[in-house]
């Protein structure tokens, strides 16, 4: 398996919109992606790729609402303090994007992916826990071909970081934006 382009993809991100929409808090993650695409193969009109994607996010985090965090958890007064505070995150993932491409019209093909990843986050918050963590992305998108070797994308992304109960807490954080990225073909 031979890389067949490069690229660079940015993705912006929040909580706030028509599907999570969550009231608790505000998040929002800027995304920066490399990536290297592989030939998977085709079946009839449908071509399938794999992306390795190295990225980091930077998050920007506040929990709104302190009465999330309850009487009842150990210091409880202190850690309503650290999380109503606004804060900068940085999450670190190595995600593997699963890629579904169909022609639509001459150099502009429809793209569906959906990725995979192990990650780690430099901060604690309310909803994850600092450390180790999976993301999961969805997204939809269009290519278009703009010379011989580069192509455009710009599609929309949903999203989801949290740990799978390795660590408590666990509610981790959903989201719906928008990305775009550019990528090179090498052959």
């Amino acid at each position: 398996m031979n890389i067949k382009k490069i690229g660079f993809l940015y993705n912006n991100a929040n909580e706030k919109n028509f599907i999570f929409d969550d009231i608790d808090y505000t998040y929002e993650t800027n995304t920066y992606k490399l990536q290297a695409f592989y030939n998977l193969g085709s079946w009839k009109s449908l071509n399938f790729d794999l992306i390795v994607q190295p990225q980091i996010q930077v998050l920007k985090h506040q929990l709104i609402n302190e009465q999330f965090v309850l009487p009842s958890e150990e210091n409880y007064r202190e850690k309503r303090t650290e999380f109503t505070t606004p804060k900068t995150m940085y999450l670190y993932a190595l995600e593997l994007g699963f890629v579904l491409r169909k022609e639509l019209f001459k150099n502009l093909d429809f793209v569906t992916t959906i990725g995979l990843g192990l990650a780690t986050i430099d901060t604690r918050t309310e909803r994850l826990a600092k450390g180790f963590t999976f993301i999961e992305n969805g997204s939809l998108g269009l290519s278009y071909k703009t010379s011989a070797k580069t192509y455009l994308y710009i599609g929309s992304n949903i999203g989801h970081v949290s740990n799978f109960d390795t660590q408590k807490p666990n509610n981790g954080y959903s989201f719906l934006g928008y990305e775009i990225g550019i990528s090179y073909k090498l052959k």
